[in-house]
């Protein structure tokens, strides 16, 4: 048996939570560890999958360049002109 453990130590287990949990108390708690075990294998696997298609050697994001000279709209230009009047008045 798996573990070390011999039919009659799993019977004797298996006659002690009859005891402890009940009749009744006993499938649903299979059911939930069963389920938790299937949740636990699908998250791994997941992972695993994940894994497999993030590309590692993938080059990161290049930001595009800055421009050489700052960007000025019409209005700038205007309020540029209306200062540099003013500062020669």
């Amino acid at each position: 048996m798996p573990f070390g453990i011999s039919i009659w130590e799993l019977l004797i287990l298996l006659v002690v939570l009859l005891l402890v949990f009940g009749a009744s108390r006993l499938p649903e708690m299979g059911r939930s560890l069963g389920k938790g075990m299937r949740e636990f294998k699908d998250a791994v696997t997941n992972a695993d999958d994940d894994e497999k298609f993030a590309s590692p050697t993938a080059p990161p994001a290049e930001l595009p360049s800055a421009p050489s000279e700052p960007i000025y709209s019409p209005h700038d230009e205007k309020e540029a002109e209306e200062a540099e009047r003013e500062t020669v008045r």
